[in-house]
């Protein structure tokens, strides 16, 4: 049989969502290439997915059930068949379920993949059980809930209107790690004579992208924020016309707040000078249509959403929505696409079961009471990317815990299983896509039939919920069937899409309209400044946390890898090398310190060694580590999130996966 070129989709947890084009052969994919005609992605593909054929047929990958036979986290298992391994696991929750009640069972996912029907597979299933619910908030929900105390369900604007924009400031978005696909448009705005800024809490490779680069301490970007509103509101740059219509509560905004950050307030908070945050404002105030990314990492703070209120405000302060590549870009509302409703079936569960925070699994499973007994983990790895994680493995020990993980490889916490079930990837199975950093919507069919026993989300719980007497049509549905389901309630974002549309698997675009960034979807009609139903009504500084060490870590994305995906890859980890830690000169030289040494990083949470890289990147008083490792390829024992405390973000529950204070010694030999 010859060569097939088969339409996909990038399953992983990234803005952009690409379009790819898979190569198949003899049931095989021999080669991966972006989509073409994918009207953002646009062909390109990031050095990741380049590889992705190589994860696909990896040597690695899990192709059949598992059974632990050794002590826990050792690894050793021998292969078992799918019927021992469901009735393994059903047999187990039975009796559980008689001796602890199903709120003893806590399943535990993310976005392993982001395919809408395996991402939400098992949620109907556990509802239906009755097992304790999860808050799935690791990564930026503190994002999504400053933006909106501010602009409630406004839609997001595209992100092509940047090639429109005369000044973009970067703003915490690590632009070539996490959002490749923006930079065309970038670079156009940047040809028509655009000024790019780019703020961060260090140097990162997206300087090359930018005119300039503003460096502020972690956390105090919304006083950054509030400085330059103070300098609009001062040197009368501001837009009347357009806050007396559409912006709710500036006068007290401007006059109970701003007077306190002045330029020189401001530069003692954030480390920027007083004459660059003066340039910054005007800059910004005289722009014709001023631009703003806003990325994740300014969230993952105590005060996260408050900081993402701040600078979501500065647009509504210049009037900056009203002109065609003005205004904030801070994701799509891609959302409210479909149905999920559907898919998730919350009217499966009839009683109301506990609330646990995927955030706090190492207290959930150390200390919750009555406590949990069985963990079901799929489409994430907690051991590598969980803040505490020293607390993380300690509850995984427990013998009392029966713990199943369905994943693709042998992961840091597949390791610490009873039983492993082999997992799909995208290019098994089916699934539909959206984007949340562009505004098209995608469906994706199986290019090769599963390798091995592996099986998706779906079908497994398909399996489980027969073997549990769970009797419903709707878990008697292919995947395909459910799918078809949900596409059949057409909501205002996917007009004009029709059924053929959605089976050729190409992009479609979501039909947000034109002029809908000025219809803000809040309940006054306005932009809210002031929020009567926040218990902080006006948005404000506050200080990120400050440990007792004298160093702010600060976890940052890498472009070799996804979170722990794509460790298993040698030529991408080769390429990453060791764990490094960034530290400035100054930071080194009174620690005595060196590049390339070894050095252990340490606080109240744990410890960690690093390779050491001194550099002027980083700002004296922060320390930055980027990406995360497999525990096997750390130098010690533990990655970095064994610094990471589990305390969440202002509003939304979030990580404060950088909001942590380390010291630094040399490792002894």
């Amino acid at each position: 049989m010859g060569q097939v070129i088969k339409r996909s989709v990038c399953p992983y947890d990234c803005p952009d969502t690409c379009g790819l084009l898979l190569t198949v052969e003899n049931n095989r994919v021999v080669s991966v290439k972006g989509d073409d005609e994918h009207p953002y992605t646009r062909g390109r593909l990031c050095g990741k997915m380049h590889l992705y054929h190589k994860v696909i047929h990896s040597p690695q990958r899990l192709t059949q059930p598992l059974l632990r036979t050794g002590k826990k986290g050792c690894g050793k298992f021998r292969p078992i068949t799918w019927e021992q391994a469901i009735t393994t696991i059903v047999s187990n929750w039975k009796k559980l379920i008689i001796k602890a009640g199903s709120e003893a069972i806590l399943p535990y996912s993310y976005a392993g993949t982001m395919g809408l029907l395996q991402t939400n597979a098992g949620h109907a299933f556990f509802h239906k059980l009755g097992a304790s619910q999860l808050a799935r908030t690791i990564c930026s929900p503190a994002k999504g809930a400053g933006w909106e105390a501010l602009m409630g369900d406004t839609h997001g604007m595209r992100p092509e209107e940047v090639a429109h924009s005369d000044y973009v400031i970067i703003w915490g978005s690590n632009t070539i790690a996490t959002n490749l696909h923006f930079i065309p448009d970038l670079k156009m705005a940047q040809s028509r004579g655009a000024k790019i800024v780019l703020i961060e809490a260090y140097r990162t490779p997206n300087a090359a992208l930018a005119d300039r680069t503003i460096l502020v301490k972690p956390g105090t970007d919304g006083a950054l924020a509030l400085g330059i509103m103070h300098i609009l509101v001062r040197e009368e740059l501001i837009d009347q016309a357009f806050i007396q219509k559409y912006v709710l509560g500036f006068d007290l905004f401007s006059d109970q707040i701003l007077p306190e950050y002045t330029p020189s307030t401001v530069s003692e908070i954030t480390g920027v000078s007083v004459a660059v945050i003066e340039q910054l404002a005007a800059e910004y105030g005289k722009a014709r249509a001023p631009y703003i990314q806003v990325g994740s990492g300014m969230s993952r703070y105590g005060n996260g959403a408050m900081t993402i209120r701040l600078i979501s405000a500065l647009p509504a302060v210049v009037g900056a929505w009203q002109h065609l590549g003005g205004g904030c870009f801070n994701g799509t509302s891609m959302k409210r696409a479909f149905k999920l409703s559907e898919i998730t079936r919350e009217d499966f569960l009839h009683q109301p079961t506990r609330m646990l925070n995927m955030n706090q699994l190492g207290k959930v499973l150390c200390e919750e009471q009555p406590p949990i007994y069985s963990l079901y983990v799929y489409n994430t790895n907690p051991v590598a990317v969980n803040p505490d994680q020293n607390r993380v493995i300690r509850g995984l020990l427990r013998e009392d815990l029966f713990t199943v993980v369905h994943e693709r490889f042998m992961t840091d916490t597949a390791r610490f299983a009873d039983i492993v079930l082999p997992a799909t990837t995208s290019a098994e199975h089916s699934d539909f896509y959206r984007g949340y950093g562009h505004n098209y919507l995608q469906r994706a069919f199986p290019a090769i039939t599963p390798l091995g026993q592996s099986k998706s989300n779906w079908e497994v719980f398909q399996l489980l919920a027969q073997a549990m007497g769970f009797n419903e049509t709707f878990f008697q549905q292919s995947a395909d069937e459910l799918i078809d389901h949900v596409l059949q309630f057409i909501n205002p974002l996917c007009a004009g899409i029709d059924e053929n549309q959605w089976k050729s698997g190409k992009a479609l675009s979501a039909a947000l309209g034109a002029g809908s960034k000025m219809n803000f979807l809040t309940p006054s009609g306005k932009i809210e400044l002031y929020n009567e139903r926040l218990d902080e009504k006006l948005p404000h500084y506050v200080e990120p946390y400050r440990g007792r060490e004298s160093l702010h870590l600060v976890v940052a994305p890498s472009v070799q890898t996804l979170n722990s995906t794509f460790t298993e890859q040698k030529e991408l980890s080769n390429k990453r090398g060791k764990m490094v830690l960034l530290m400035n000169p100054c930071d080194a030289k009174q620690r005595y310190l060196i590049t390339g040494q070894a050095v252990i990083a340490h606080n109240d949470q744990g410890e960690v060694e690093f390779s050491l890289k001194v550099t002027e990147a980083v700002l004296a008083g922060t320390v930055v580590v980027e990406g995360v490792w497999s525990l096997e390829q750390t130098s010690g024992n533990r990655s970095v999130n064994a610094l990471l405390s589990d305390r969440l973000t202002d509003l939304g529950q979030g990580s404060t996966l950088s909001d942590n204070c380390i010291e630094v010694r040399g490792k002894k030999l």
